[in-house]
């Protein structure tokens, strides 16, 4: 895709990634909607983009927020969608209470099926289209202490999968992207804390989005981000058990940084 052509909305812009996203999509020469839940935050970015660029204040857990970003969406001439918005989810399954697992999964999940949803018919009227999902290493390589945010990560990517088969005779592009650890203020110090012991690589935010951008210029079906954590994910998916052993070693040491509720 020709990113000077690209009208494209944007979620979780103010996060690290989505930031690092925004700055370099728009030195790329895109037209960018920005979409997230601070209003202050959104103006400034906004600012340092300069002229030709937007925002939209939209809570798209719920479906007012996505009622607005539609209605956004249509106003910029909307033709990429890129779902970035994200929360973290680190804690052992049975000691998480269910609002929490619910709301990754809300967020990680739903929201942006959602809001898929909502601008289809929108991305379809167009000679040129993307929908672009942020994924996890952990949604092909799910990770004990992870158990609601590989499930989110994992749904994510075959909803991605199916519908990039979907709409094969369409002009919409479906892209999911794997990053590996990212460096951003979404990790919390029990992750900080579990990624040095267990001595995880990760990637800073300016480095993933340079990989994003190069991908959806090259229009990517799926890729995933990292070395060895690529190896990895391809090895869950045909030799599990192989990852179950491995990751039973490090078990310990999970349990011993997950947070205690």
């Amino acid at each position: 895709m020709q990113l000077n052509h690209a009208r494209i909305l944007l979620t979780g812009s103010t996060g690290g990634l989505g930031r690092a996203l925004a700055l370099q999509l728009a030195q790329a020469g895109a037209g960018l909607l920005l979409a997230g839940r601070d209003a202050a935050r959104l103006a400034a970015l906004n600012a340092d983009l300069g002229a030709g660029h937007s925002s939209v204040r939209a809570d798209l857990t719920r479906p007012e927020g996505v009622a607005a970003a539609l209605g956004a969406a249509r106003d910029f001439g909307v033709n990429v969608l890129i779902n970035n918005a994200g929360i973290g989810g680190f804690g052992l399954f049975d000691r998480q209470g269910w609002p929490t697992v619910a709301q990754v999964l809300d967020t990680n999940l739903e929201a942006p099926m959602r809001l898929t949803h909502a601008l289809l018919p929108l991305l379809r009227e167009r000679p040129e289209a993307a929908i672009v999902n942020i994924g996890s290493t952990f949604g092909s390589l799910p990770f004990a202490g992870f158990a609601a945010y590989s499930a989110a990560k994992a749904g994510l990517r075959g909803f991605s999968q199916a519908l990039r088969r979907e709409l094969a005779d369409t002009p919409v592009a479906v892209i999911h992207l794997s990053p590996r650890a990212i460096d951003t203020p979404l990790n919390t110090d029990a992750v900080n804390a579990l990624n040095r012991a267990l001595k995880n690589r990760s990637d800073s935010a300016e480095v993933v989005a340079r990989q994003v951008v190069a991908a959806l210029r090259r229009g990517d079906g799926e890729r995933h981000f990292g070395f060895p954590e690529r190896l990895f994910a391809w090895l869950n998916g045909v030799a599990p058990g192989l990852i179950d052993r491995g990751l039973a070693g490090k078990l310990a040491i999970i349990k011993q940084h997950a947070p205690n509720r």
